[in-house]
């Protein structure tokens, strides 16, 4: 049951594909290569998984390879944890899909120089992607990360400072952000902007070995102070910071900025595409002018931009979400409410329904939001067709077959899925005593009520008609049992079985049962866009999470983490894979059977 289905369907078709076929076409590169390159500063979300789509897309589409870089350069906000979390979501959402794609280096390889046309340069040997066959073999790779050419951007800045095009600079960084001006007016040259040659590779040298504290100088390129692009203001390349990194240890006090680390990364992996979004249109003329004035021999990688993935009800900020979490709103990173993947996947969130929903919002250089009834239309529709059928009953009331003995069970055929091709069913217990729903009974019941009511009949799915007989109810007045009489001429197989009544519920055997705690989640904010909120904690939702103590039919007991259900009438359920034990089940609602926001 836990299998995505992944029925072929048609190619996507946007522009970066387009741009690839032709490039393709002309045979510009030898092979497509593209790369995911999250910073390991927080878990992956929703938005996350357009981008990954698109990357591990174009590398299947085109029988090439994928890298996923972790872009490690700022170590006071990356953490192992991130960096494991990250790797096992992308694993999962191409698990299946294009897994093969994924682009390993062998482990703790670096950069090693070749010449090219009488030029030295490094260059990342590749991997027999063909040897990576099955988990041991990986042990043997890892993912790509930027730390890991640490030694090679300081060799490639030392060129730029001596081709006269990076220089070491004293402002702090506040009065580095006074001299860079405004849009509207242009900047001023730093006053150690003319320094020579000699003076700035003594200086990098030094901050290299850790001779200056933090802020004290930092080493920039340059360029342009009077430019309309910000970003070619002379951006820093360098920044001094005595801080341990979680891969290189106390290696490094100097770090890269991103602008510098990114496109020499690119260059290094052999990246042909560079997809990025649309934040960074104004950076791709960095990136093209650190590669130009390395003068690397050829190709290149070139950087396009695509509009990124931005649902209703749901805030992406990396930030927002730490806040989230901090202020005990939700209970972790991975809490199913949330729009992380860690998240989605323990709420239920199929890959394949996942993967469809990012692919079906289409890749333009356009800014949308996109209605996250989309993506809940994507999750049904998947569910519906993977998910096995269960009885459960999550509020309930018990009800007595009164004409059924003590001791008495009838067996009764319940569907496995009817939605295969070929539907098998699964023996369930009809006892003298069951339990349905609070909400399928109504005492004084309103018009059209055409669930159990005094005197009134319903079916119980799969198994008999039912009539109600009496009530019985504690000092309070509240009931404690609903007294009906079966019909059992109208179970499947006897004479009355087609005979008709507007109603049908569903029950489970209070005798052959299993209790399970089950976590209704809901979207977690109240408005379509949280983030325009004066204060988005002021918009969560107090319903998005309700716990209730369920009564589950007894082959429920035997769930594994991964597998999904449709608990009839109710919604798609999983097993929780942080908290259910063997004497504990903890099942989490993935999604409703029906939207039922659209009416709000």
């Amino acid at each position: 049951m836990s299998a995505d289905h992944t029925a072929p369907a048609p190619a996507p078709s946007d522009f970066i594909r387009d741009i690839v076929a032709a490039d393709v076409a002309a045979k510009r590169y030898a092979r497509i290569v593209t790369r995911f390159p999250p910073e390991p500063n927080g878990y992956l979300h929703i938005g996350h998984a357009k981008s990954i789509c698109l990357n591990f897309g174009i590398a299947r589409e085109n029988h090439g390879q994928c890298n996923l870089r972790f872009d490690d350069t700022n170590p006071a906000k990356e953490e192992i944890e991130y960096v494991d979390s990250i790797t096992a979501d992308v694993q999962w959402l191409i698990a299946g899909w294009a897994d093969h794609c994924l682009g390993f280096k062998a482990k703790g390889t670096t950069p090693a120089l070749q010449v090219v046309d009488g030029k030295q340069d490094y260059y990342l040997p590749p991997v027999d992607q063909s040897k990576i066959e099955n988990q041991k073999s990986k042990i043997e790779a890892e993912p790509f990360s930027a730390s890991s050419y640490f030694d090679q951007l300081c060799v490639y800045a030392v060129e730029l400072i001596k081709r006269g095009k990076a220089y070491v600079c004293d402002l702090s960084p506040e009065d580095t952000d006074k001299y860079r001006g405004a849009p509207d007016r242009p900047g001023r040259p730093s006053p150690w902007r003319d320094r020579t040659v000699a003076e700035n590779l003594d200086l990098f040298t030094r901050m290299k070995a850790g001779e200056f504290p933090d802020g004290a100088r930092s080493l920039r390129s340059k360029i342009d102070m009077a430019s309309p692009n910000m970003w070619l203001r002379d951006p820093l390349l360098y920044r001094i910071r005595h801080t341990a990194h979680h891969h290189t240890g106390d290696k490094w006090c100097i770090y890269p900025l991103y602008d510098y680390a990114h496109c020499l990364s690119d260059y290094l992996e052999g990246i042909t595409h560079s997809i990025c979004t649309l934040e960074f249109v104004d950076h791709r003329p960095l990136y093209d002018w650190i590669l130009e004035n390395l003068g690397l021999p050829r190709p290149l990688p070139h950087q396009y931009e695509f509009a990124k993935l931005v649902p209703t009800y749901t805030l992406l900020s990396k930030r927002n979400i730490l806040r989230l979490v901090q202020e005990k709103v939700v209970a972790g990173w991975d809490d199913p409410r949330l729009p992380t993947l860690s998240g989605l996947r323990r709420r239920g969130i199929p890959a394949s329904a996942l993967r469809k929903f990012v692919t079906s919002v289409g890749v333009t250089t356009f800014n949308s939001v996109t209605d996250i009834a989309v993506f809940e239309h994507a999750v049904r529709e998947e569910l519906n067709q993977s998910s096995g059928r269960r009885l459960a009953v999550l509020r309930p009331v018990k009800l007595v077959l009164t004409n059924l003995a003590a001791g008495e069970v009838f067996e009764c055929a319940a569907t496995n899925n009817p939605q295969d091709e070929n539907p098998t069913t699964r023996p369930v217990a009809l006892t003298r005593e069951v339990f349905i729903e609070a909400d399928d009974f109504a005492e004084v019941p309103p018009p059209k009520f055409f669930r159990l009511k005094p005197g009134g009949e319903v079916r119980l799915k799969y198994a008999c008609l039912i009539k109600c007989d009496e009530l019985v109810k504690d000092a309070r007045g509240a009931i404690t049992e609903i007294r009906c009489t079966a019909d059992l001429t109208t179970r499947a197989g006897q004479p009355n079985v087609d005979r008709k009544v507007k109603g049908t519920i569903h029950w489970v055997s209070a005798t052959k049962c299993v209790d399970a705690e089950v976590r209704l989640y809901d979207r977690l904010f109240t408005v379509p866009e949280p983030g325009n909120a004066e204060d988005f904690m002021k918009v969560v939702n107090p319903k998005s999470l309700e716990v209730v103590t369920a009564k589950l039919e007894p082959g429920l007991a035997a769930a594994k983490v991964g597998e999904r259900y449709q608990f009839e009438r109710l919604g798609y359920f999983t097993l929780d894979a942080k908290d259910a034990t063997a004497a504990k089940p903890v099942f989490n609602r993935a999604i409703s059977l029906k939207d039922t926001w659209a009416k709000a």
